[in-house]
């Protein structure tokens, strides 16, 4: 393979969703305009890009542990199998090499289990274009970077979802990203917070992994039959989910978390009425304890109906709420923010 000479290894953060989710669906931004606030965190997806000596194409998902390997040509279906591994490596030796197939071995992980609600399927396809980008040597940044992934997972394969998710990935940081009417573009504007507002946020974050993975799709899909049908309830709730992304971004700069999570609380009630499996009993069971042990607001991260729940809380009782969330199931931990993107370099093979 001509194309690189070491193995190339890339990574692109998870995201927690504060405000905004859903009006990036594109139902709802090409009519109304979207925005979302959103900031990534300390858990990433991993791709590994190395030669294939045996001369074929093997992928591998080890958090998965799911493994395919194919001939080392074009002709497969990039819709069945591990279906971002083959749409990225296809896409690439189409666009960038010729159309000619080169034999490799792609392993990826994930630091989170699937259906996590952290943004974790477009962030592994954003770590794939990046160690691909870099392997190459393409002038791709990280709009173009999101931008593809964008195209490969929701045109390509057909998969549910909005935008969100790989702008965060791609640029990574605090970021309030607006979805332009009409399909006119996307803008990250990062949210600069002062030190002490910053540190006082993260220290008033919890994660919590409720147990359960969902199947986003399902969700989104009755989110777009109700902005197809132009269900007002639908319909009105998004648009009070877009303000609640303007007003926590204001409060995040005036340093009140308190404020900010009176927002989180709001928008997690105009969230459950976009969808009837936006929530269930697990999460609302592990919501009432953390507001029992002195949370001030928690709401799902992502479509909802599972994954991890993002709270907020005096950092002076953020130890016994996550001591409380994992005596009654829960997987809680606190969590740091990360401001880079999605990285890729080489090492020695």
């Amino acid at each position: 393979m001509h194309w690189f000479s070491a193995n190339v290894r890339a990574r692109s953060p998870l995201r927690l969703g504060l405000g905004g989710g859903g009006t990036d669906l594109a139902i709802y931004s090409d009519v109304h305009g979207g925005v979302v606030l959103n900031a990534t965190i300390d858990r990433y997806a991993y791709a590994h890009l190395t030669k294939n000596r045996r001369g074929d194409i093997h992928f591998k998902a080890d958090d998965l542990a799911a493994q395919e390997s194919l001939p080392c040509s074009l002709d497969f279906d990039i819709r069945e199998g591990l279906c971002l591994h083959r749409a990225v490596y296809r896409h690439m030796m189409l666009e960038y090499n010729g159309g000619r197939a080169e034999p490799v071995t792609i392993t990826t992980t994930i630091d989170v289990p699937a259906g996590s609600g952290l943004g974790a399927s477009s962030a592994l396809t954003v770590a794939l274009i990046e160690a691909f980008r870099h392997a190459m040597q393409l002038p791709l940044g990280p709009y173009d970077v999101a931008s593809l992934a964008y195209d490969i997972e929701r045109r390509q394969l057909g998969l549910m979802g909005g935008k969100q998710d790989q702008y965060a990935a791609a640029f990574g940081g605090f970021n309030f990203i607006e979805f332009l009417k009409d399909g006119a573009g996307v803008i990250v504007n990062p949210l600069r917070l002062r030190s002490d507002y910053l540190n006082e946020f993260e220290s008033s974050l919890v994660i919590c992994f409720s147990g359960q993975s969902r199947e986003s799709a399902d969700i989104i899909r009755q989110q777009v039959g109700g902005l197809q049908e132009l269900n007002d309830a639908t319909v009105a709730a998004m648009h009070e989910i877009k303000d609640h992304a303007h007003r926590m971004k204001v409060d995040l700069l005036a340093g009140d978390i308190r404020k900010t999570a009176e927002v989180l609380r709001n928008s997690w009630l105009s969230k459950k009425r976009t969808a009837s499996s936006v929530s269930n009993s697990t999460v609302e069971r592990l919501l009432d304890v953390a507001m029992e042990s002195g949370a001030w607001a928690g709401k799902v991260s992502g479509a909802g109906g599972g994954g991890f729940i993002m709270l907020l809380v005096d950092p002076e009782r953020r130890y016994g709420l996550i001591r409380n969330l994992n005596e009654h199931g829960g997987q809680a931990s606190s969590v740091k923010l990360t401001f880079d993107g999605a990285e890729a370099w080489s090492v020695r093979a």
